[in-house]
């Protein structure tokens, strides 16, 4: 018979005993981190620098091929006080043949060093084109405080909380009209915090040709990072989170892979310690994090590497400091799904890329440049004449889709990249409030020809007008190998304008843009995330197949930050501009304008003159 108040008995029992478990495991936690906050550690497992004396023997733990982790003998040649303000390091050297074969390989870092089987740091820097396989090694009592600052001061559910605001920010001037054609500079220059701390160029692994990577190299250079063609886009084959283990940051996962490679130094619960120095030198992260394969190292004469593949996102690291990174088993990373599509003219197919990237206010945009360059160019480099039809939406939580939708020429894939990442650090870098991207989808067509054309002649119908008639305007462009096409545009002439000489601006897309910055500079100027928004979307409705006409009127009206009032009476809009008042009001420039396709991005521009009579 079924008993009910020995089944209460039970589960009373059982969930006493679950309670009881949590609380050590949490009791074990607290100890472990105040411990750390002490400055005490575990003298059974990990040997401090004081205990350490040049000559001692020693061990490293690491992987070389596949995910077996091997043991290298090791001998300690000094330990170095201060070698940096406040911090000390192990110098060692390999004894091992096979260390010795490879000398100093990149992807050793967080490699943990044991002296009389007791952790005593991790591998975290060595030298270029030193013959003998030298490495500085980063205590461990320095590596296990990794983390318990950011960790004590996360909120969110899943234990990380993006900083409101960038501290960074204010490079970017929002009371200046935007130019994205000058942001390039922004995103890759010393704006981004700086690389790791033992200024050591970490490999990441990308599954694209070595003539992409070497087109990648200049936007990877200042995160201190060197991309390398990867044998697969990830693997299945990936060993544990353990002390030697591999240690990878996918920072691009799926159909396209960019992950970089390094060691696991300790693993304490879910916590997992690993680099011996840090990755972007950012502290708070939220970054996946996996283990993986090394296919083989490729020895070089400049510095060897692992070459490696990701396993799958089992974790997220949570700090980038100085002296390492760390991270929890099954905590999850946020994630932006990427879609790419490119036909390409030289494919037989249409080919798409499903992928997801790493959020990183200062990273996500470089990694979007690079992910949408390499889908672009993995088929071989483009002739140098040659034309990119491109559209892309990035939809933003609670504020809808900037969408891109234009052509260039000449240029490779890198104006379309370069618009797309401008358009991205903007938004994660606004200084107003946090925009959450949702999800990028980028299309690309590319073709074998050049549609570029310079603006060569102007003609009209008459020079002479009356107010409310047209005026017939003959464009002669001339494009690749001298071609000439003439286009014919029509524009109409106020009927109430006042007789005088008046002047009509004929240019492609770029000078379209630059005229619309001068005469109504507020409408690419941005006081707030909705600002920005509208901000954008007036830059990227211009067009590079247009031919636009623009004919400058009197100024009449006001505008007020971005109110405009163009028919205000004289009298009042005088008022509105007295000095004394607190918003700042300055005369609407009016104008016409008329814009008419073409098959070709224009460059340059033509003004001609006319006269109004009564």
């Amino acid at each position: 018979m079924f008993n009910i108040s020995q089944t209460v008995r039970r589960r009373t029992i059982l969930l006493k005993s679950a309670v009881k478990s949590v609380f050590w495991v949490f009791l074990a936690g607290v100890v472990f981190n105040c411990t750390l906050a002490s400055g005490a550690i575990d003298p059974e497992r990990y040997i401090t620098v004081d205990e350490i004396r040049p000559g001692a023997k020693a061990w490293c733990l690491t992987v070389l091929e596949g995910t077996k982790v091997e043991k290298f003998d090791l001998k300690v040649l000094s330990v170095i006080r201060d070698s940096q303000p406040g911090r000390d390091a192990i110098l060692v050297v390999g004894l091992d043949e096979r260390f010795k074969a490879i000398g100093p390989t990149k992807g050793c870092s967080g490699s943990p060093v044991y002296i009389d089987g007791r952790i005593a740091g991790a591998l975290a820097a060595s030298w270029s084109f030193a013959k003998d396989p030298l490495y500085l090694v980063t205590p461990i009592e320095d590596m296990l405080k990794v983390g318990t600052a950011q960790e004590s001061a996360s909120a969110s559910a899943n234990g990380f909380t993006l900083p409101s605001k960038p501290s960074r920010a204010s490079a970017t001037d929002f009371s200046m009209p935007i130019r994205l054609d000058k942001m390039g500079g922004y995103h890759t220059s010393g704006n981004t915090p700086p690389a790791n701390s033992m200024n050591q160029q970490l490999p990441l692994a990308v599954s694209f040709p070595n003539h992409v990577c070497n087109d990648l190299a200049g936007l990877f250079e200042p995160m201190g990072l060197v991309p390398v063609a990867a044998i697969t886009a990830g693997t299945t084959e990936a060993g544990d989170f353990e002390p030697g283990g591999v240690l990878t940051v996918p920072l691009v996962s799926g159909d396209i892979s960019m992950a970089v490679t390094g060691t696991v130094t300790e693993v304490v619960g879910d916590k997992v310690y690993g680099f011996g120095h840090s990755f972007l030198g950012y502290g708070a992260v939220d970054l996946p994090m996996a283990t993986g394969r090394i296919h083989t190292v490729v020895s070089n004469m400049l510095s060897s590497f692992k070459l490696g593949s990701p396993g799958p996102i089992t974790g997220a690291l949570r700090a980038d400091e100085a002296e390492g990174i760390f991270g929890r088993v099954g905590a999850v990373a946020k994630t932006i799904p990427l879609k790419i599509t490119v036909d390409r003219f030289n494919d037989t197919q249409q080919r798409s890329f499903d992928c997801q990237l790493a959020v990183n206010r200062f990273y996500t945009p470089i990694l979007l440049q690079a992910a949408v360059m390499g889908a672009g160019l993995m088929r071989g480099p483009l002739p140098s004449e040659h034309s990119v039809k491109y559209t892309a939406e990035i939809a933003v939580k609670d504020h809808g889709v900037i969408r891109l939708d234009n052509v260039s020429s000449g240029k490779s894939v890198m104006e379309f990249g370069g618009e797309a990442i401008s358009v991205v650090s903007l938004l994660m870098n606004n200084s107003f409030e946090h925009a959450e991207i949702t999800s990028f989808d980028f299309h690309m067509e590319i073709g074998p020809e050049s549609l570029a054309a310079v603006i060569d002649r102007v003609e009209l119908s008459h020079s002479v007008v009356k107010a409310g008639q047209t005026v017939d305007v003959s464009v002669l462009l001339r494009s690749w190998l001298s071609s000439k096409t003439m286009q014919h545009v029509s524009l109409t002439i106020p009927g109430d304008l006042a007789p005088g000489k008046y002047r009509i601006t004929i240019a492609g897309g770029d000078g379209y843009e630059k005229y619309l910055r001068k005469v109504a500079p507020y409408n690419y100027m941005a006081e707030d995330l909705d600002s920005l928004f509208g901000a954008l979307k007036n830059i990227l409705a211009v067009r590079r197949d247009r031919l636009y006409l623009t004919m400058t009127l009197p100024p009449g009206g006001i505008t007020m930050r971005r109110s405009e009032l163009p028919h205000l009476p004289a009298t009042k809009a005088l008022l509105m501009q007295d000095a004394k008042r607190t918003t700042t009001a300055t005369p609407y420039q009016h104008w016409i304008e008329k814009e008419v396709y073409s098959p070709y991005i224009i460059g340059g521009e033509k003004t001609v003159e006319i006269t109004v009579e009564e």
